[in-house]
């Protein structure tokens, strides 16, 4: 049965997506895989992390500053030191982090906290000491004073208090990272719906694109779409054309599109924290034969890939069908990263499993159902500057996968069609149609 995609709101007519039983899942799945690690606690920074575990978001201005952080230990309950206000309003809006039973009980999972501001605040402020012993509290008051506490990222400042307070510091990512391999049936919703705003967005797109308006105009366009859909955060359009695609630069400019040009999008966005990865490539005004020849050999590799997806292969199946970096171009799989290339999509944009030569034949990754991943892949045609790009989004299912990135890429689309071509000629439209009515009326 295909994925269903919802409408966004909440109906009473209709069960959809369970924002209580997404919250309680998680959390379960990361205790699960706590208690298989060897630590006491995890600590986390990383934004997607802190999601994840407490169902807390303040803004994606925040994304990248490592102010919050939030710790959940062996048998307990996540607790959220947040910024300012945040921490009053999660005590308002987010029941699920009050544990207090009214009989002095344990205090809320939300508190007033704050990082070291990637080291904008003095060094001898105390913050990052004052974040260890908060965390050195915690671990004492359950007991867990010597386990190791694994920790995501975090500022050197703050991993030398907590060493100081006597705590062992150890990776704790993979923790995270293990957890959230496998989604739970309302984050493939959510992922499948934010794939579905993508696809509108695309055509609006394909319908924009012409001659003539420059990459940062689609980026504009783009974004627009998406958060009048709601898109919570537009992480990136990454929009590529003419002589800029071979090499892929992954970041766009205020090129001026011209006829002919091949052009490629990456569509990054966040739909409730739920990503996604999503390539297309067009054509505008004409598709030369050096272009199509490279899409048709960039489709060729992803419907293998695609074809190989079941629970039980592995990463190693899909990138062994997958071109040799000598093959395009590049001197080792390192230079050629991510151009032939999967990864897992969730909160963020690159989760388990990894998809790649340069890792997968030597440490490949068994697929499992549930697991929601995007698939790349990219060819360099012989004209030395065009290129093609592809990307769909698949999610395993108990016997083979289903693709949720559902605008068409099966065949090269030419955008901003204004030359039809008759008989291997490129004429004007004019010229195709007296064309066609002379051999309506009899004409060779």
């Amino acid at each position: 049965m295909a994925i269903r995609t919802y409408g966004p709101n909440a109906v009473d007519w209709e069960e959809r997506v369970d924002l209580d039983r997404l919250r309680r899942q998680r959390l379960a799945r990361l205790h699960e895989t706590l208690n298989r690690s060897p630590l006491g606690a995890v600590l986390t920074f990383d934004f997607a992390n802190i999601r994840y575990m407490t169902a807390t978001h303040i803004g994606t201005w925040a994304m990248d500053k490592l102010i919050r952080f939030a710790l959940l230990v062996r048998g307990g309950e996540p607790v959220v030191w947040d910024f300012g206000s945040a921490a009053r309003h999660h005590q308002l809006y987010n029941p699920w982090l009050d544990y207090s039973d009214g009989k002095g009980g344990p205090p809320t999972g939300a508190r007033a906290g704050i990082s070291t501001l990637r080291g904008a605040f003095h060094p001898d402020a105390g913050i990052a000491e004052d974040v260890a012993a908060k965390i050195a509290g915690e671990l004492r008051a359950h007991g867990l004073a010597g386990e190791p506490l694994g920790v995501d990222v975090a500022e050197m400042p703050v991993l030398a208090a907590l060493r100081a307070e006597g705590i062992d510091v150890v990776d704790g990512q993979q923790v995270f990272l293990e957890a959230r391999r496998i989604k739970t049936g309302d984050e493939i919703s959510l992922l499948t719906q934010a794939c579905a705003m993508v696809d509108a967005a695309y055509e609006e797109l394909y319908g924009y694109l012409r001659p003539g308006v420059r990459e940062n105009e689609c980026v504009g366009l783009v974004s627009k779409v998406l958060y009048d859909l709601g898109s919570e955060y537009v992480e990136g359009v990454n929009a590529i054309s003419g002589e800029r695609c071979s090499p892929h630069p992954h970041v766009y400019s205020d090129r001026l599109i011209r006829p002919g040009d091949p052009a490629f999008f990456d569509i990054l966005h966040s739909h409730l924290g739920y990503r996604t990865c999503y390539y297309r490539t067009f054509a505008v005004g004409s598709a030369s034969r050096a272009q199509r020849d490279a899409y048709l050999r960039c489709r060729a590799y992803m419907d293998e890939a695609i074809a190989l997806v079941r629970p039980g292969a592995t990463t190693a199946d899909i990138v062994q069908v997958w071109p040799r970096a000598e093959e395009f171009g590049f001197p080792d799989e390192t230079a050629a990263f991510a151009l032939q290339y999967g990864h897992g999509v969730g909160l963020a944009i690159w989760e388990k499993p990894i998809f790649s030569r340069l890792v997968s034949l030597d440490r490949p990754e068994v697929l499992e159902e549930g697991m929601v991943f995007a698939l790349e892949t990219y060819w360099p045609a012989t004209d030395g500057w065009s290129a093609a790009r592809i990307e769909e989004e698949v999610v395993v299912t108990a016997d083979g996968c289903e693709v949720i990135t559902k605008f068409p890429a099966e065949e090269l689309l030419v955008a901003g069609r204004k030359y039809w071509t008759v008989g291997g000629e490129l004429n004007t439209r004019r010229e195709a149609q007296s064309h066609l009515n002379t051999r309506g009326n009899g004409g060779s």
